[in-house]
Parts: structure tokens; C-alpha cells; sequence
């Protein structure tokens, strides 16, 4: 596997121990919908949330900025379909999470709740 997999499983894996410490409950995560795919996938309170998490192992390339109109597009499209296929009754929420480090050295986390809103239908 390329070292950049190894880090994205491992930023993953941190992300995921960072929510559950929080109260967060973790239904899912490398949900594949079609081609799409949620990061991870939680529960807290009456939200279900979606978290794409992006993990750079040095701090001088910004994680956030490869969350474009177009990924953000997919994320939704990907959550609407576990909403539907699953009938999950909650509200649904977008987080960021970002992870600088490597499993080697210190990290850093970031989490952005509520960091984005799906589009409206239609708009581009």
C-alpha cells in the first residue's frame, strides 16, 4: 500500500478515537456509496455525522483547501444515500477533521463541526 494510504488510515483511525472520546458514537466509516466515499460516519445527539477527515503529515500544505465545491457535492450526494438507504431520522452534519502528523511523530487535530451546508438543489 502507498505511504500516503498508510497515513490516510492512520489519520482516520485518529479521527475516529478523538470522536468516540467526545460522545460521539461511530455507525460506519470507508462507507462506499457507488464511487463515493464517507470518511466516517457518527451519531450524536439527534445529528448524524458525516466527517471527511484529510491528513497531511507536514503543516505547510492546507488539508481544507482540497474540500472543494465538487467534493463537497459528493460527500452529500454519498450522505443523502446512507440517509435514505438506512431511514436515519436525524439531522444531518457535515465536520471537517484535520489531522498534520504521522504516526511516528506528534499530531495535531483540527475538527470543524458544521463546517459546511449541502448546496441547494441546483445551485452550482
Amino acid at each position: 500500500m502507498a505511504k500516503h494510504n498508510d497515513i490516510g488510515q492512520w489519520g482516520e483511525s485518529i479521527a475516529r478515537d478523538y470522536l468516540v472520546a467526545r460522545g460521539y458514537a461511530i455507525l460506519d466509516s470507508n462507507v462506499h456509496v457507488g464511487h463515493k466515499e464517507l470518511d466516517i460516519v457518527a451519531i450524536k445527539g439527534n445529528r448524524i455525522i458525516f466527517a471527511e477527515v484529510k491528513t497531511r503529515s507536514d503543516k505547510f500544505t492546507d488539508p481544507a483547501d482540497t474540500i472543494d465545491s465538487k467534493k463537497i457535492n459528493r460527500i452529500v450526494r454519498a450522505a443523502d444515500s446512507f440517509i435514505r438507504s438506512h431511514k436515519i431520522p436525524h439531522e444531518a452534519q457535515f465536520d471537517i477533521i484535520i489531522i498534520i502528523g504521522t504516526p511516528e511523530g506528534d499530531h495535531t487535530i483540527e475538527h470543524i463541526p458544521d463546517a459546511f451546508m449541502p448546496p441547494l438543489r441546483g445551485a452550482r
